[in-house]
């Protein structure tokens, strides 16, 4: 698996029912992600790297691209090698997708919230079993924080919005000294307990 060269797209792409129920499924989740971080690779490098077959990656990978979430990248392979690449950076729900009436979109919405939810954990679970390897600087500017707040469903709109526009600010530029920086954002009701 080759490392990305090129600065990284931060497009981002608004999930409809169609995109939703093509990519709820949890080897495409794992796919995705794993091209989106890694930069482009084969069906058989993400196969490897995943522990599936070849043939459940290529089938999985032809999937994706046929909802538009990874395409062909033709800067490399040579002859028969087919490299992928994701088509995007990101991806956001439509509000719309929780509520709505066709049961296979919600199945897919449940899948696709649970596998997300997984990969969050998996990802912290990491950074905190390996946060000694990296330089004190890293450690110490990492965060991990929670909060709660008393405030309505308007003001936490504003809030995730806001938050999101300052992510898209510091996505803009990649200084030659960056790392790769994961954000996780939680954001929902809890009932008192």
């Amino acid at each position: 698996m080759s490392e990305p060269t090129e600065p990284e797209k931060h497009l981002t792409r608004m999930l409809d029912p169609r995109s939703l129920r093509g990519l709820a499924h949890p080897l495409r989740i794992q796919l995705l992600r794993a091209l989106r971080h890694r930069g482009p690779a084969t069906a058989s490098q993400l196969a490897e790297l995943l522990g599936e077959s070849s043939g459940a990656t290529s089938y999985h990978l032809r999937q994706l691209a046929a909802h538009g979430f990874v395409e062909d990248d033709p800067e490399r392979g040579k002859g028969r090698e087919r490299w992928w690449k994701a088509a995007q950076q990101g991806h956001v729900f439509d509000e719309s997708l929780y509520k709505n009436p066709d049961p296979e979109v919600r199945g897919a919405v449940e899948l696709y919230l649970h596998e997300i939810a997984t990969i969050h954990t998996q990802e912290l679970s990491t950074w905190i079993g390996t946060r000694d390897e990296w330089e004190e600087e890293w450690t110490v500017a990492s965060d991990i924080s929670d909060f709660t707040l008393h405030i309505t469903p308007a003001q936490l709109r504003e809030l995730d919005q806001k938050i999101h526009d300052l992510i898209a600010g510091y996505a803009k530029a990649t200084p030659s000294d960056a790392e790769r920086v994961r954000v996780h954002l939680h954001a929902f009701p809890q009932k008192n307990a």
